[in-house]
């Protein structure tokens, strides 16, 4: 048994070692907790800016490769310009167009350059698929009297659709016909016999004793063209005119050659000033030609604007809206 003097000193020492771990706890403790300074600022992290996840290249854009080639537009699509072969935007027009399928541009490379841009507008329109009975798109070909009628009549329609007094009601097959050889069940009857019971085509409705057949597939000659437009273009009774005033208007060497009642239209047409069908169809020229058949391009030209010199309406101002 140890003595009781060197069990003192054992439990003395215990103690003190005792209380030396506990203080030496303590200062580990401290030391292991976070600095107060330091809680309100932010924590360091490394820079790594947030981006969406990357995405493999597409192995088309990756790897070139030969063009596919490109998707004809559908019925009603848009054909982009072609410098080799027409400007042209707008609806497609039917296939029946020159016998070409619905993806193809009308050829315009051979109709003169200043008759294309209203050849452009009126086809965008698409007024060809109104008019039952049109003829072939064939630019530089004659129309036909029956072709025109039909024309006219869907276009100024189409210009006028927010206008019921300017429209032309195409004729009933219940009325009697107005030319012998255009009966009812004729595929332009509606066109020509809306626009004879107008009065725009003369018959015998307008007084024309004479005149009882229409000859719809006869070509449109020059004289007639204007005999017909220029009173849908001046919503008026057509003034009197001599071959004089005609020459001195427009400068005709062949005023005399004009059929009296179309002379009239003729010098009407002059009032349109640079509107004018004859400016825009036929270019300048010292000779009318009366009797010179129209093209399909040259008639459509006409059909581009309806109203005179100061009002009226285009293909293109249809084309904006």
């Amino acid at each position: 048994m140890l003595p009781p003097l060197r069990l003192a000193f054992l439990s003395l020492t215990g103690l003190t070692l005792i209380l030396s771990v506990g203080c030496a706890g303590t200062s580990l403790e401290t030391s292991l907790q976070a600095d107060p300074r330091l809680q309100d600022q932010g924590r360091f992290t490394e820079a790594t800016p947030e981006t969406a996840p990357q995405t493999p290249p597409d192995k088309a854009t990756a790897e070139p490769g030969p063009t596919p080639p490109a998707t004809p537009p559908q019925e009603g699509g848009a054909i982009a310009a072609n410098p080799g072969q027409s400007d042209f935007i707008g609806p497609l027009p039917p296939a029946d167009w020159g016998g070409a399928g619905p993806s193809a541009s009308p050829n315009l490379a051979d109709i003169p350059e200043d008759l294309k841009p209203y050849v452009q507008d009126w086809l965008a329109l698409d007024l060809k698929t109104t008019a039952p009975g049109s003829p072939s798109w064939q630019p530089n070909q004659p129309v036909t009297r029956g072709g025109y009628a039909q024309w006219l009549l869907a276009t100024n329609n189409r210009f006028y659709d927010d206008q019921p007094q300017k429209r032309i009601r195409p004729g009933q097959t219940s009325a009697k016909p107005a030319f012998q050889d255009v009966p009812g069940n004729h595929p332009q009857y509606g066109a020509i016999q809306g626009l004879a019971e107008a009065g725009i085509i003369p018959s015998s409705l307008s007084g024309s004793s004479t005149t009882l057949t229409f000859r719809s597939e006869a070509p449109l000659t020059r004289e007639t063209l204007v005999l017909w437009k220029v009173p849908l273009d001046t919503r008026a009774v057509l003034p009197g005119a001599s071959v004089e005033a005609v020459k001195t208007a427009w400068g005709f060497q062949d005023a005399a050659t004009v059929e009296p009642l179309a002379l009239r239209a003729v010098l009407a047409d002059h009032q349109g000033g640079e509107f004018a069908n004859i400016l825009r169809a036929f270019g300048y020229t010292t000779l009318f030609q009366p009797k010179k058949a129209v093209t399909q391009a040259e008639a459509i030209a006409t059909l581009w604007r309806f109203g005179g010199s100061t009002e009226g309406i285009s293909a293109r101002d249809l084309l904006k809206q």
